[in-house]
């Protein structure tokens, strides 16, 4: 049971410098006022009725926290307090101050697959850990692996944003369409049951990626990029995997794979020969095989590029929405019921998808 307090957070925290902005809040540097400790105070807008278009669920958040209460790991962030007042909810969350795993490794000239896996090797043991507990992430992409610092020389990996996660109950058959397009597994796009197995999915995409500097399914639009996920469309091009070891193509291809059944789960792929080699070869190799930095730093900028473009429009679109509220003669037009709130169950998965890109 998730435990909310009521005291005002700014008795316990300072309330310090803007970290990050979204759709539902912002993310703000909070000082302990007894401890002098630095934290993240993520402040979400919580949905005053139903029919509000303006915050988020508190169902939502409460499943969030509860989640975060029960996934206390090395990788994972980890939760200290939650407040709410009548209408937002203050999350204290671990400061992580490192950046994106994805930026951190765009600042190298050169990276061998050896430095690629360690990091992969942090991000499998947080995964194996939330799946034993019956805990699927749902949401894994670039812009939610972090670092815990980026001074270093071996950063902390940490993986945030469990606004998507969801706990499995015994026997229990859970659907949904939520998620971003290219990395999310061809059980989500037709509406199946889930399973921990669809992050392992995304693990395969992100590995992908990491090696090479592509997007394995991205097409020119969502609807493209689904499709492909669902035609199981991609190749290791040989332009791009030319420095790439055997081994670890062998590892995206076990990770790939339309039958959740037949994926590797995370406890496989922290033995797999890539990450764990059994033979003094295995390990050579992956000492003398390299990723595409310079494809890597190309394919980083324009994600960065795209998040950027992304958030000035949705900054626009907020903007113009408060203004007709305030020209229309409705009495709250924030409160109506409409069909715009109403969500529609025969639409297809990718309208659903485009509807919900980044949730978090």
């Amino acid at each position: 049971m998730a435990v909310f307090k009521p005291e005002n957070v700014e008795d316990f925290y300072e309330i310090e410098d803007v970290l990050g902005s979204g759709h539902f809040g912002q993310v703000r540097r909070v000082r302990e006022r007894t401890s002098g400790t630095c934290w993240a105070g993520k402040f979400l807008k919580i949905r005053k009725n139903a029919c509000s278009r303006m915050g988020l669920d508190r169902v939502s958040v409460e499943r969030e926290v509860e989640i975060l209460q029960a996934v206390q790991h090395p990788n994972i962030v980890a939760l200290k307090d939650v407040f709410e007042s009548r209408s937002e909810v203050v999350l204290i969350i671990e400061l992580v101050s490192g950046g994106e795993l994805f930026d951190f490794i765009a600042a190298k000239e050169n990276l061998l697959e050896i430095e690629a896996i360690e990091f992969l090797k942090q991000i499998l043991e947080g995964l194996k850990f939330i799946h034993s507990r019956n805990i699927a992430h749902f949401d894994l992409k670039p812009e939610n692996i972090m670092l815990s610092d980026n001074m270093s020389p071996h950063p902390n990996i940490k993986l945030i944003d469990f606004g998507l996660a969801h706990h499995f109950s015994p026997g229990e058959e859970y659907r949904s369409t939520s998620g971003t397009p290219q990395y999310i597994a061809p059980e989500v796009i037709n509406s199946e049951p889930l399973s921990p197995a669809a992050d392992m999915w995304s693990i395969g995409v992100i590995t992908y990626i990491l090696l090479s500097g592509l997007s394995p399914f991205q097409g020119d639009t969502d609807e493209e990029t689904l499709k492909n996920i669902l035609a199981l469309s991609y190749e290791f091009n040989r332009q791009y995997f030319d420095s790439t070891s055997a081994m670890a193509k062998d590892f995206v291809t076990k990770l790939l794979v339309k039958n959740p059944s037949e994926r590797m789960t995370a406890e496989d792929c922290l033995q797999h020969p890539w990450i764990k080699p059994i033979t003094r070869i295995q390990a050579v190799h992956r000492h003398r095989s390299s990723i595409n930095i310079k494809n890597f730093k190309r394919f980083n900028a324009r994600r960065k590029w795209k998040m950027s473009y992304n958030m000035v429009w949705m900054c626009n679109r907020f903007v113009n929405l408060k203004l007709l509220c305030k020209g229309s003669t409705d009495p709250d037009p924030l409160q109506r019921d409409c069909e715009s709130d109403v969500e529609d169950l025969d639409s297809k998965p990718a309208s659903l998808l485009r509807r919900r890109l980044s949730s978090s």
